[in-house]
């Protein structure tokens, strides 16, 4: 099946930017929003309620491929409509068992269902199995990513350029890790640890969902696996705090609207991405690394944000590929089955190798 015509869904800061892109690459793209906004260069933009299951699989016919950049708690629907219609599917889920769901519906099905094309899940695990494929025997694999304000202020060190529902998410949700050769699972939150990126010390500590799919793919091959959250120093203390001490872990949509109201978006923000391996290579023990700190870039027309444009372009990359007949042609999909040099060959993904 061909894929040129893309819906994209939920035209925020990475939704428009991903229908843009994808736009400038040849792609036929029609953006959707529940509300009206500014035009978008090469984009077709409509208001539909992404709620309403109805209008939103009308809207769907037509279309060979459909990307997610809703909330995760929408993508369910999403992806059962698109796999009724027939369409490829892609989003940036970090969710666990909205992923589950959405590979039980790929079995057996003949386009490519790909949920966990964004930053982390999703770049961070093809750089991760691309330093893992150096080793004969692999001893590690640490992956840490940190979306942040360049210019922190107050105690929390932090702004919401990215969605407070996927935060709340990712902090208070179990962590799968591999630990000594073991699939295990650990509260978030945890395991401390100090990160040093361009002379900047910054903090990592445990979140749900950046892995993906990596701990299935590698268990049995590597002793240990885990993926961390960046922020500055004190940032986890302080949510523990909020989460734990003060319960809101019991109310999550009242702590997100708090935490966002708190903290809003900024244009000058900082992505940080530190990956390593380590393992045996002919005879030897060593260690590889991928280390950036991507910084707002200008595109299509104008300047975005660092998690904005870090976020699309792995998502429109993977687009890409699929539409060049690259990644198969039908099924679940895992991004740490994408080639680290396939995909940085790509138009949006050869953004990732230069900070």
């Amino acid at each position: 099946m061909r894929l040129q015509s893309v819906l994209v869904l939920g035209l925020g800061r990475v939704g428009a930017l991903a229908a843009e892109l994808l736009a400038e690459g040849g792609f036929q793209v029609t953006g959707a929003d529940v509300r009206p906004g500014p035009s978008l260069n090469g984009v077709r933009r409509v208001c539909v309620e992404v709620a309403d299951a109805s209008a939103l699989g009308d809207l769907m016919e037509g279309f060979d491929a459909v990307l997610s950049c809703l909330p995760y708690f929408l993508n369910m629907s999403v992806a059962r409509l698109a796999h009724e219609k027939g369409l490829h599917y892609f989003d940036l889920t970090e969710d666990v068992p909205t992923t589950t769901y959405i590979r039980r519906l790929a079995d057996g099905h003949d386009r490519v269902m790909a949920p966990q094309c964004g930053l982390a899940p999703g770049f961070i695990g093809i750089v991760g199995a691309h330093l893992a494929s150096g080793f004969e025997t692999i001893r590690s694999v640490r992956l840490r990513v940190g979306a942040l304000p360049q210019n922190p202020t107050g105690l929390l060190g932090y702004a919401f350029n990215w969605s407070p529902e996927g935060v709340v998410n990712e902090y208070l949700n179990d962590c799968e890790v591999i630990e000594e050769g073991i699939l295990k699972s650990v509260s978030a939150m945890e395991w401390l640890e100090t990160v040093y990126i361009d002379g900047v010390k910054l903090e990592a500590f445990t979140t749900s969902g950046g892995l993906g799919t990596m701990c299935e793919t590698f268990l049995g091959r590597v002793d240990n696996l885990d993926y961390k959250t960046m922020r500055y120093p004190g940032h986890v203390q302080l949510m523990n705090f909020f989460f734990h001490e003060l319960l809101m872990r019991e109310r999550r949509d009242l702590a997100g609207e708090i935490l966002a109201n708190a903290k809003p978006p900024v244009e000058d923000d900082v992505v940080y991405v530190h990956a390593a391996a380590e393992g045996q290579a002919e005879g030897r023990l060593s260690r590889r690394e991928f280390v950036r700190a991507y910084r707002p870039r200008h595109l299509a027309g104008r300047m975005r944000t660092a998690i904005a444009w870090t976020t699309s372009a792995a998502a429109a990359a993977v687009i890409e590929l699929t539409a060049a007949g690259r990644l198969g042609s039908g099924g679940f999909l895992k991004q740490e089955d994408i080639p680290f040099d396939t995909f940085s060959q790509t138009r949006t993904g050869s953004l990732f190798l230069s900070s």
